[in-house]
């Protein structure tokens, strides 16, 4: 098998620039998209690109580097281009449409998922953004397999490919199934038959052996991982090396620690106080799933809202991974 290109997904209230900042540090990953930003009836100030996608001051990458594309998500063909033509003076790695936001407040407002009920907007919205920015900006779309059942995902799909999106991310679930497993990844393989465009496949990789069984069905060399890397920062390293035969070299706590402490570190520089508590429990509450010492300390941590007691916590676990480090 080649080895696999990854990209990190965006999770809205998730995998933000915090985030993708700490996990591009470790390797694995080829390229992210931005969580969604919310186009409705007006063009937006360049501060609100800025301030969910801040990579685009650093020229559409991580700090390590890796590529941003920015998603855009609205059903308004001419605002979208509007804003899309914005957003690519910005610089970021390409623009990236969502269609496949499961969130019923979207929803409603006939945004994400929603307009799978419409593969005509869908392909209006393409073809406008396509002809809004310049012809070397990229542009992608997500999608899922269709809202309440998969009997449209082919025609959606064409409607992306047709408008002009240079590649299509496909989630292997409904709108109505939600994050339920499994992941329908052989509605894949049926969607990347009726595109010309590549195809990347998304849902329900945890692991490396997820990684290798979604290749098989899907026929995809392309995967976009989320909750699995959030859970495993590490993966998509692992990915990559089992698909050259190597050892998978699984990353270890005594690793991850300092990045833990550079998420910290951003989060109280960046955020709010009163949320910089829980983004780390939210982000241990993933991690308690491969490492146990993640479990302890979101344990230690789980009443825990003041900032300042979250340091004093933060600075004894440094200096005990120090003296470990010493003591080796």
């Amino acid at each position: 098998m080649r080895e696999p290109v990854i990209l990190l997904a965006p999770m809205e209230g998730l995998l933000d620039f915090v985030l993708r900042d700490i996990l591009t540090r470790l390797g694995g990953i080829d390229r992210c998209v931005s969580e969604f930003i919310r186009i409705t009836d007006q063009l937006l100030p360049e501060r609100v690109f800025t301030r969910i996608v801040p990579e685009l001051y650093n020229g559409g990458r991580t700090f390590a580097g890796v590529p941003v594309r920015a998603q855009l998500l609205g059903s308004d063909p001419v605002c979208m281009a509007e804003n899309a033509a914005r957003l690519a003076s910005l610089g970021p790695a390409g623009i990236d449409l969502n269609f496949g936001c499961p969130a019923n407040i979207v929803n409603r407002h006939g945004g994400g998922a929603a307009l799978l009920k419409e593969p005509e907007t869908i392909y209006a919205i393409v073809r406008a953004v396509r002809r809004a920015v310049p012809a070397h900006m990229p542009v992608s779309a997500k999608m899922r397999l269709g809202y309440l059942d998969d009997s449209h995902a082919e025609q959606c799909a064409l409607a992306i490919s047709e408008g002009g999106a240079d590649e299509l991310v496909v989630h292997a679930r409904t709108k109505a199934q939600g994050y339920r497993p499994p992941a329908y990844w052989e509605r894949i393989a049926d969607v990347r038959s009726a595109v010309s465009i590549p195809v990347v496949a998304n849902g329900e990789i945890w692991n490396v052996e997820d990684a290798r069984r979604c290749r098989e069905v899907s026929g995809c060399n392309m995967l976009m991982i989320g909750r699995g890397a959030v859970a495993d920062p590490g993966l998509g390293l692992a990915i990559k090396a089992s698909s050259c035969n190597l050892p998978a070299g699984a990353v270890t706590w005594a690793q991850l620690l300092p990045l833990v402490s550079g998420f910290w570190d951003i989060v109280t520089t960046r955020l709010d106080s009163k949320a910089q508590a829980g983004r780390l429990k939210q982000w241990l509450n993933f991690l308690r799933r491969r490492f146990p010492e993640a479990e302890t300390a979101y344990q230690s941590l789980k009443t825990i809202d003041n900032p300042a007691l979250v340091q004093v916590w933060m600075d004894r676990e440094l200096s005990r991974f120090d003296l470990a480090l010493e003591a080796a």
